[in-house]
């Protein structure tokens, strides 16, 4: 290790030499080379990690470039893998890297995971992300999660320490058409990179040993606002308890417990009974509502005494979908004998149609 290159952060004195050593040992398994493995990777290597793995099997496309800021147009068409693998040697001699030009998947999972002290999320699919889950719990290995929607980013980090899992906070892997993929719903090109940064703060945090590590918090990021919001949630011990890989992990067929947003505006306009559920947190509920709903925080659904009045329908929204698909879950299980419908695209999806003034 060079005496002076990690000094501006060895300096801190909640951080220090000490600290930079635990780095220097560590070794991290980065899945996906694409808006949130980039800035992972890039500040990782940088700030001194020991070993880096690296998992793609992807080909630059132009349309990465507007967020996936390490491959430039000269590049596309080639693979990302060995790209940033040049790149990162450029940027850090000193780091190990290990590349497996792969996609990760239930045969290599378990083998690839098994050789890293934690992983770090940066796909963009549930498939990967439930795969990733299920092969740290058998291992005992956390992982840092990141996700983005439009303008909305999250974090968090499971099986961190025994803490809770990613089944415990989405216990089922949801329909192909409830959550699409940044590139059927799109993100602004800035956003990968913040939520990206905090994933890769995570992992310091985890391995030096400071600051409080995101463990039962989902971290919500709101770009158009500039807001963040921790939602806490329980562990669930059935969901620690896996000892094998799934057979599949295919994405099930869709769902009819969901509703598009624009089609949720035309149902609010006739007298069709129901009751809309606002699951965001008090203070963005107050900046932007829809009239006729009622805020009930997602923390509180597992608790709270709800009245439906002799609905059979009733509508949960966030401002993206993501917090709504996570609060059906929680109340279907409470009320059993209820249609709980999550509301895709969330006030997103409403606000953008709406014209500009």
């Amino acid at each position: 290790m060079k005496s002076n290159r990690y000094i501006r952060q060895t300096q801190l004195r909640e951080f220090g030499p000490l600290a930079q050593e635990k780095l220097q040992n560590a070794s991290v398994l980065v899945v996906g080379l694409g808006g949130l493995g980039i800035p992972v990777l890039q500040y990782l290597n940088a700030m001194g990690i020991g070993r880096l793995g690296l998992v793609d099997n992807d080909i630059i496309d132009e349309t990465n470039l507007h967020r996936q800021v390490l491959y430039n147009e000269a590049e596309i068409g080639q693979s990302k893998i060995e790209v940033c693998l040049a790149r990162l040697k450029e940027q850090n001699s000193q780091t190990i890297i290990d590349v497996h030009e792969t996609f990760l998947n239930r045969d290599n999972a378990l083998g690839i995971i098994g050789n890293y002290d934690l992983v770090v999320d940066a796909s963009d699919n549930f498939p990967t992300r439930y795969l990733i889950n299920d092969a740290c719990i058998i291992q005992n290995k956390p992982f840092v999660y990141g996700a983005l929607h439009g303008f909305e980013g999250q974090v968090s980090v499971f099986n961190y320490k025994g803490g809770p899992t990613y089944r415990c906070l989405f216990p089922v892997m949801p329909a192909a058409s409830e959550l699409p993929s940044c590139d059927e719903n799109g993100v602004l090109g800035v956003l990968p990179g913040i939520i990206g940064n905090l994933q890769a703060l995570e992992v310091v945090k985890m391995i030096a040993g400071i600051g409080e590590v995101l463990s039962g918090r989902l971290l919500v990021y709101n770009g158009l606002n500039t807001t963040m919001h921790n939602i806490r949630f329980s562990k669930n011990p059935k969901h620690s308890n896996i000892c094998i890989l799934q057979e599949s992990y295919q994405v099930p067929c869709s769902s009819d417990l969901e509703i598009d947003a624009l089609k949720l505006q035309d149902l609010l306009q006739t007298d069709q009974p129901h009751l809309l559920i606002d699951v965001r947190e008090p203070g963005e509920f107050m900046e932007d509502r829809l009239e006729s709903a009622v805020n009930i925080p997602i923390g509180e659904l597992e608790d709270r005494q709800i009245v439906f009045d002799n609905t059979d329908k009733v509508f949960l929204i966030c401002q993206s979908g993501i917090r709504s698909m996570q609060g059906k879950y929680i109340l279907q299980k409470r009320f059993p004998d209820v249609k709980f419908i999550n509301v895709h695209g969330g006030l997103n999806r409403i606000r953008a149609s709406e014209p500009l003034v």
